[in-house]
């Protein structure tokens, strides 16, 4: 193929491939296996010249494609994955199509659509406006964001512009309990050091921050700077730290408090201002995944915060060709990327079409669900309940009565394989108190009561 501007005279064939492979994928999401994986791309050579769409179509339907996983369905409860709604599927399409930079303003109102998706984030979780920020690629983009403020403001402590100076002298103490994965990796990016934290205990049998051992922590640390790293929704247990306690205690050491809520932030929705959330409005900078439970497609992070100048101070490196006219940051002022795709769209159009109250529903059915599937574990003679279920995971393993530790391990492993090479669900693996656990996190807007007697059905038959 070579391209020319001719092409766009052939748009309406592009459209009905594009639809072809779009409603033949999503139709069949229930009748292949969720997870597939034995996966093996075949071998090819970057052609010269490319070939005819047709030949590069029929490629992609035959190599490609039926090695997906469905991990959109209702039934892939690995990791922590939503499933894009037809909405915001839509609204991804017309992301490609609009193509917009939203860089700074000044040629385009899509930086105006991503300034207000921020304000209806705000009102969706119940949090006051002082709080601004930006959609990122994930969490981690947006953790990685949060440890770049929270270190820009433990060198203004210090007198340290870090952005400008680097972290050369920085004396800065880092507390945290349960942090996820892309944290300690944001804490590494960030140049504060991956094993630079002060690990705080947790309350007996749980993920929870212990309030008292923080409170002893901070009055011995001799550091100029603290740096606080709650969780709203640990990856495993779904924990909830104190962060009304947290809060208190940041502010009496004038500490900065990171809380990372990738999901847990959606709990709001379900039990408002005092519920596993009380107190988040006191933290410096938040971070949630959209493309979690707003079940909006990859790639789609927030990063909040109400200090906007810090956020600034941060990222913002001024070149005469990027002067911005407008009477708030460019967003590439604020954040990692200078070019940056128009992410905020989906997240846009899905709440204007669903409002509050959609988002809600379905977030209440997947914790009903979820505690469904954990009550049936519970009785079961074939498996046991790790650890009671919170919100929308669950975690459990086979009944390893008469097991030593190796030996439950292996089971849970190899039952845990069987379970997926069934097909018709698709869990992950965990581990809590050093032993290996299964882990099904229900997060996808179509997942009902049906999904939860499949699910039984399998864990039935592979326990035989």
């Amino acid at each position: 193929m070579h391209p020319s501007k001719d092409d766009w005279n052939q748009l309406q064939d592009y459209f009905q491939v594009f639809e072809s492979i779009s409603k033949s994928f999503i139709e069949n999401l229930d009748n292949q296996k969720v997870g597939k994986l034995d996966v093996q791309l075949p071998q090819a050579n970057l052609p010269p010249s490319g070939m005819p769409l047709e030949q590069a179509i029929s490629h992609l339907k035959d190599s490609i494609i039926p090695q997906l996983s469905a991990a959109r369905g209702s039934r892939y409860w690995g990791f922590v994955t939503g499933g894009a709604t037809p909405v915001s599927t839509l609204a991804d399409w017309l992301v490609t199509t609009f193509d917009q930079n939203v860089s700074k303003e000044g040629d385009s109102i899509a930086t105006d659509v991503e300034w207000q998706t921020i304000q209806w984030l705000c009102e969706l979780f119940y949090l006051p406006q002082t709080f601004k920020g930006l959609m990122t690629t994930g969490a981690t983009s947006a953790n990685f964001i949060g440890a770049c403020v929270a270190r820009q403001y433990a060198g203004k402590l210090q007198d340290i512009d870090v952005a400008k100076e680097g972290v050369y002298g920085l004396d800065v103490e880092i507390f945290t309990t349960t942090p996820h994965a892309s944290m300690i990796k944001s804490l590494g990016m960030s140049g504060l050091g991956q094993r630079h934290v002060t690990k705080v205990a947790a309350l007996e049998n749980s993920e929870v921050m212990d309030t008292n051992a923080l409170k002893t922590a901070l009055e011995k640390s001799n550091s100029k700077a603290k740096i606080i790293i709650a969780s709203a929704g640990t990856v495993t247990a779904t924990d909830f730290d104190d962060l009304v306690k947290i809060a208190e205690l940041a502010k009496q050491c004038n500490a900065w408090l990171h809380v990372d809520a990738a999901f847990g932030l959606f709990e709001r929705l379900v039990n408002g201002v005092d519920g596993k959330t009380k107190g988040l409005e006191f933290a410096d900078s938040i971070t949630v995944d959209c493309h979690k439970w707003l079940n909006v497609p990859y790639d789609s992070g927030v990063f909040l915060t109400r200090h906007l100048e810090l956020l600034e101070a941060s990222f913002d490196v001024p070149a005469p060709y990027l002067v911005n006219a407008g009477n708030v940051p460019s967003f590439m002022s604020i954040g990692v990327e200078n070019s940056r795709r128009f992410r905020a769209f989906p997240v846009w159009l899905s709440l204007l079409a669903y409002g509050k109250e959609g988002v809600t529903q379905w977030i209440k059915s997947n914790i009903d669900c979820a505690k469904s599937l954990a009550r049936w574990i519970e009785q079961s003679e074939d498996y046991e309940l790790v650890y009671p279920c919170q919100m929308n995971v669950v975690l459990f393993r086979p009944n390893c009565q008469g097991l030593d530790a190796e030996q439950s391990d292996l089971l849970t492993a190899k039952r845990l394989d069987a379970i997926n090479r069934d097909g018709r669900i698709f869990l992950s693996p965990g581990e809590w108190q050093g032993k290996k656990i299964i882990r099904a996190a229900l997060s996808n807007w179509q997942t009902d009561r049906s999904d939860i007697d499949v699910a039984i059905e399998v864990l039935e038959e592979v326990a035989l």
